[in-house]
Protein backbone atom coordinates (compact mmCIF):
# COMPACT_ATOMS: atom_id res chain seq x y z
CA UNK A 1 0.00 0.00 0.00
CA UNK A 2 2.69 1.75 -0.05
CA UNK A 3 4.34 4.65 -2.27
CA UNK A 4 7.23 1.88 -2.66
CA UNK A 5 6.41 -1.52 -4.26
CA UNK A 6 9.49 -3.12 -3.64
CA UNK A 7 8.33 -6.69 -4.46
CA UNK A 8 8.07 -5.51 -8.12
CA UNK A 9 11.97 -5.26 -8.05
CA UNK A 10 11.96 -9.15 -7.09
CA UNK A 11 9.67 -10.20 -9.90
CA UNK A 12 11.79 -8.11 -12.32
CA UNK A 13 14.68 -9.36 -11.57
CA UNK A 14 13.01 -13.26 -12.51
CA UNK A 15 12.05 -11.70 -16.17
CA UNK A 16 15.89 -12.00 -16.63
CA UNK A 17 15.93 -15.67 -16.16
CA UNK A 18 13.23 -16.56 -18.55
CA UNK A 19 14.68 -14.46 -21.06
CA UNK A 20 17.34 -16.68 -21.59
CA UNK A 21 17.14 -20.95 -21.60
CA UNK A 22 18.68 -22.16 -19.16
CA UNK A 23 21.54 -24.33 -21.24
CA UNK A 24 22.30 -21.74 -23.35
CA UNK A 25 22.59 -19.85 -20.40
CA UNK A 26 25.59 -21.89 -18.60
CA UNK A 27 27.01 -21.99 -22.19
CA UNK A 28 26.98 -18.01 -22.34
CA UNK A 29 27.83 -17.84 -18.42
CA UNK A 30 31.70 -20.04 -19.13
CA UNK A 31 32.17 -17.97 -22.38
CA UNK A 32 31.88 -14.34 -20.66
CA UNK A 33 34.29 -15.91 -18.10
CA UNK A 34 36.81 -17.28 -20.67
CA UNK A 35 36.48 -14.53 -22.89
CA UNK A 36 36.29 -11.63 -19.83
CA UNK A 37 38.62 -12.72 -16.82
CA UNK A 38 40.80 -15.88 -18.84
CA UNK A 39 41.90 -14.02 -21.73
CA UNK A 40 42.11 -10.43 -19.19
CA UNK A 41 39.72 -8.70 -21.82
CA UNK A 42 38.60 -6.71 -18.97
CA UNK A 43 42.14 -5.05 -19.13
CA UNK A 44 40.71 -3.12 -22.85
CA UNK A 45 39.04 0.26 -22.07
CA UNK A 46 36.94 -0.19 -25.27
CA UNK A 47 36.03 -3.65 -24.69
CA UNK A 48 31.98 -3.25 -24.21
CA UNK A 49 29.19 -5.54 -23.67
CA UNK A 50 28.22 -4.97 -27.05
CA UNK A 51 31.89 -5.92 -28.45
CA UNK A 52 31.09 -9.14 -26.31
CA UNK A 53 28.32 -9.54 -27.60
CA UNK A 54 29.35 -9.48 -30.96
CA UNK A 55 32.36 -11.74 -30.28
CA UNK A 56 29.96 -14.32 -28.63
CA UNK A 57 27.41 -14.03 -32.07
CA UNK A 58 25.03 -13.08 -29.57
CA UNK A 59 22.82 -9.65 -28.36
CA UNK A 60 23.48 -7.06 -25.49
CA UNK A 61 20.60 -8.01 -24.17
CA UNK A 62 21.80 -11.43 -23.62
CA UNK A 63 25.26 -10.75 -22.23
CA UNK A 64 23.40 -8.46 -19.30
CA UNK A 65 20.67 -11.33 -18.47
CA UNK A 66 23.45 -13.86 -17.96
CA UNK A 67 25.51 -11.40 -16.11
CA UNK A 68 22.89 -10.13 -14.14
CA UNK A 69 21.75 -13.84 -13.05
CA UNK A 70 25.01 -15.99 -12.90
CA UNK A 71 27.05 -13.38 -11.65
CA UNK A 72 24.59 -11.45 -9.79
CA UNK A 73 25.80 -7.80 -11.02
CA UNK A 74 25.33 -5.85 -14.23
CA UNK A 75 28.11 -5.85 -16.98
CA UNK A 76 29.90 -2.51 -15.48
CA UNK A 77 30.34 -4.25 -12.05
CA UNK A 78 31.13 -7.52 -12.78
CA UNK A 79 34.00 -5.92 -15.04
CA UNK A 80 35.34 -3.57 -12.06
CA UNK A 81 35.55 -6.22 -10.28
CA UNK A 82 38.12 -8.01 -11.80
CA UNK A 83 39.76 -4.50 -13.11
CA UNK A 84 40.04 -4.22 -8.97
CA UNK A 85 41.40 -7.37 -8.48
CA UNK A 86 44.05 -7.21 -10.61
CA UNK A 87 45.23 -3.54 -9.95
CA UNK A 88 45.50 -5.22 -6.16
CA UNK A 89 48.21 -7.24 -7.75
CA UNK A 90 49.87 -4.71 -9.26
CA UNK A 91 50.10 -2.51 -6.10
CA UNK A 92 50.95 -5.49 -4.48
CA UNK A 93 53.81 -6.59 -6.42
CA UNK A 94 57.32 -4.99 -5.92
CA UNK A 95 58.14 -4.56 -9.31
CA UNK A 96 55.72 -2.23 -10.02
CA UNK A 97 56.06 0.02 -6.82
CA UNK A 98 57.17 3.09 -8.79
CA UNK A 99 54.10 3.04 -10.79
CA UNK A 100 52.20 6.53 -10.54
CA UNK A 101 47.81 5.32 -9.79
CA UNK A 102 47.43 6.65 -13.40
CA UNK A 103 49.88 4.02 -14.61
CA UNK A 104 47.57 1.27 -12.58
CA UNK A 105 44.93 2.72 -13.07
CA UNK A 106 45.46 2.63 -17.04
CA UNK A 107 47.03 -1.22 -16.72
CA UNK A 108 43.73 -2.22 -15.56
CA UNK A 109 41.48 -0.85 -17.84
CA UNK A 110 40.51 2.45 -16.66
CA UNK A 111 39.74 5.47 -18.58
CA UNK A 112 40.59 7.71 -16.06
CA UNK A 113 41.63 7.90 -12.20
CA UNK A 114 38.76 9.15 -10.74
CA UNK A 115 36.96 5.92 -11.67
CA UNK A 116 39.64 3.97 -11.06
CA UNK A 117 39.53 5.50 -7.31
CA UNK A 118 35.62 5.20 -7.13
CA UNK A 119 35.30 1.71 -8.09
CA UNK A 120 38.64 0.87 -5.66
CA UNK A 121 36.54 2.29 -2.78
CA UNK A 122 33.42 0.49 -3.49
CA UNK A 123 35.24 -2.90 -3.72
CA UNK A 124 37.73 -2.24 -0.71
CA UNK A 125 36.49 0.66 0.90
CA UNK A 126 39.98 2.13 0.33
CA UNK A 127 41.97 4.05 -1.55
CA UNK A 128 44.42 2.48 -4.20
CA UNK A 129 47.26 4.25 -2.22
CA UNK A 130 46.06 3.19 1.24
CA UNK A 131 45.81 -0.22 0.11
CA UNK A 132 49.25 -0.27 -1.36
CA UNK A 133 50.47 1.68 1.76
CA UNK A 134 49.08 -1.03 3.93
CA UNK A 135 50.08 -3.93 2.08
CA UNK A 136 53.80 -2.41 1.71
CA UNK A 137 54.08 -2.46 5.38
CA UNK A 138 53.11 -6.29 5.25
CA UNK A 139 55.34 -7.49 2.67
CA UNK A 140 58.57 -8.67 4.00
CA UNK A 141 61.62 -10.48 2.18
CA UNK A 142 58.20 -12.34 -0.22
CA UNK A 143 59.14 -14.38 -3.20
CA UNK A 144 60.27 -12.68 -6.29
CA UNK A 145 58.11 -12.66 -9.05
Amino acid sequence: MGKYNIGNAVRKEAAYRSLVNPKLMNELKGKIFTTMVKKKKFRDKEYSAKRLAEDLHTNTRYISAVVSVCFDMNYSSFVNKYRIEYAKEILTDKRYCDLKMEDVSDMVGFSNRQSFYAAFYKYTGITPKQYKLNCGADTGGGAAG
